[in-house]
């Protein structure tokens, strides 16, 4: 009997370890707690911020794409699945049974017959267990709710994309939960702007019909900046009108639009969550240099890969199969391996060359290890060997980006990166007559070099100074396509080197050093043996 008790003993433990062997390194609940308190110590007396979940989005027939949360509310709540809404009250609250809270969560509710198909759910008691929440509640009470959003000053929600579907999987589902809150608080997208819109709104008012067409100009150049303002008739009327009476009469209707009451506010929770994101804790710092660290482990793999006969799909899998060995998710954004020309096209992700030959390989990809997300560039000869004209290209960024890095102090412009390396760009590609002059307005540098990464690749934030423990990259790159007016010798060669630097008091960090930057480094590195090299399997072609 004893050895009957025994195994069963045993077979429990095995079977306690086996199904608990999952990721124990997210960020724990007290992380979650202190961002809802940064947040709330911002937010102005009788005020409410709603926050929701991403949906899921269908990727073809009953298929859906991998659910990924929406990041700003991942960072408050920590929560993982979809059909999910934070209320986060600036004051105390007190119910009907006189609990106190300033917040609620609520979460899908668990289901067997979901679960069975797509995995065990949180529910309430687990948001309020491992998410330490006080409060929780089932998504679908949120419809049911008695909150009265009219009667506060201000509610603060990010900007509705309704790009979601309504099925009928759930009764509570993101497409239900956002409907019942556009009711409750009398949503009306017409009574409030978008900061951009509101500015334009100003001008037209406050500009003599006289000087009309000095704004309509700059109408022009917002909506190539933000095409949904050609949604706006009265705007467009207003740009395209040639009679005072018509402009008179517009200006007036754009004035009301402007003067018009609401309680929403769509912009407060984008800056300062920017302001809050940008800035790592210790604890964002781990994961984030994790992510980075397999991102810069997986260039490295890729170098002693690779072989001219590959393709740009099977370079992609070797720094992907990396991410999984080390436990990350997924990919932070889709993998971009570009080889000659593809080089040149900036978010090339295709990657379906079937041989990357001797041409030059730009392979801009990052992990997402526990939602923080890498993004990690270098740019290698397919052959091992940089050739004259590569290596002429290559050392401009190079020094490029040596340059810009070394401006990543405390109080720094986070625009001084970009105009340094621009300035060097512009000096190199002269020296090798690729341009006419050094202030040429040329397309070989097209893109800035300096974006926050965190739970984003290109993390929010506010572009002021730099402040200690933020996490930048730095990015230069050319790009010289086929066809470029220049000589036909540099054609093809697109080049970005790109690392993830943190901000310190002591200088800048460079987080992902551990992938090799420079033409000796990278050529001595592509020359060592693969663990790869023996890996070969079965022909399907014959």
């Amino acid at each position: 009997m004893k050895i009957y008790k025994f195994l069963f003993v045993l077979f429990l433990a095995i079977t306690f370890n086996t199904f608990s062997q999952t990721p124990t390194d997210y960020l724990d609940k007290e992380f979650h707690k202190s961002r809802r308190e940064a947040l709330r110590a911002k937010m102005p007396a009788n005020s409410v911020a709603v926050v929701f979940a991403n949906p899921l989005r269908n990727r073809a027939n009953d298929v859906d794409y991998v659910f990924h949360q929406n990041p700003n509310f991942y960072y408050l709540t920590g929560y993982r699945e979809p059909n999910g809404v934070l209320v986060l009250f600036s004051e105390n609250q007190t119910n009907e049974e006189g609990t106190t809270y300033n917040e609620i969560l609520y979460v899908q509710k668990r289901d067997a017959r979901a679960e069975q198909w797509n995995g065990k759910r949180l529910g309430v008691e687990g948001a309020k267990n491992e998410l330490g929440f006080k409060v929780a509640m089932n998504a679908e009470e949120f419809i049911n709710t008695n909150i009265d959003f009219k009667k506060f000053d201000r509610i603060f929600i990010e900007k509705f994309n309704d790009d979601y579907r309504n099925s009928t999987r759930e009764r509570a589902e993101i497409y239900d939960l956002v409907l019942s809150f556009k009711e409750k608080a009398a949503y009306n997208p017409k009574n409030f702007l978008s900061p951009l819109k509101k500015q334009i709104y100003e001008m037209v008012k406050a500009t003599p019909i006289e000087n009309s067409a000095n704004v309509a100009q700059i109408i022009g150049r917002a909506v190539a900046y933000d095409p949904s303002l050609k949604n706006d008739t009265d705007l467009i009327q207003y740009k395209e009108a040639t009679s005072d009476k018509v402009k008179k009469d517009l200006q007036q209707k754009i004035s009301l639009k402007l003067d018009a009451k609401t309680n929403i506010d769509v912009s407060f929770l984008s800056s300062n969550l920017a302001t809050l994101r940008e800035v790592k804790t210790a604890a964002e710092l781990k994961l984030l240099t994790k992510a980075v660290r397999i991102s810069a482990i997986g260039q490295v793999e890729v170098m002693k890969a690779m072989k001219p006969h590959m393709s740009e799909t099977e370079l992609q899998g070797i720094h992907e199969f990396v991410y999984k060995k080390y436990g990350a998710e997924y990919e932070g954004y889709p993998s971009i391996v570009g080889a000659g020309n593809n080089g040149c096209i900036l978010h090339y992700i295709e990657n379906n060359k079937t041989k990357v030959g001797n041409d030059l390989v730009l392979m801009d990809l990052g992990a997402e290890y526990r939602g923080y997300t890498a993004d990690v560039t270098r740019t290698i000869p397919a052959n091992g060997k940089f050739t004259k004209e590569q290596k002429a290209i290559y050392k401009i960024v190079f020094e490029a980006q040596e340059a810009g890095i070394a401006a990543y102090k405390i109080g720094e412009s986070m625009a001084k990166p970009n105009q340094i390396a621009r300035q060097i760009a512009n000096e190199g590609l002269y020296k090798l007559g690729i341009i006419k002059s050094v202030d040429e307005r040329h397309p070989y540098f097209p893109h800035g070099t300096s974006h926050h990464i965190g739970l984003d690749v290109h993390d929010p934030g506010n572009y002021g100074n730099f402040e200690e423990n933020m996490v930048v990259t730095m990015e230069p790159g050319i790009y010289i396509p086929e066809g470029s007016n220049c000589d036909k010798k540099w054609w093809g060669i697109g080049i970005r080197i790109e690392d993830d630097i943190l901000v310190t008091k002591n200088g800048p960090v460079n987080l992902s050093a551990e992938a090799p930057r420079t033409v000796k480094e990278i050529e001595k590195m592509m020359a060592k043996k693969s663990v790869l090299n023996d890996f070969v399997l079965p022909n399907l072609d014959n």
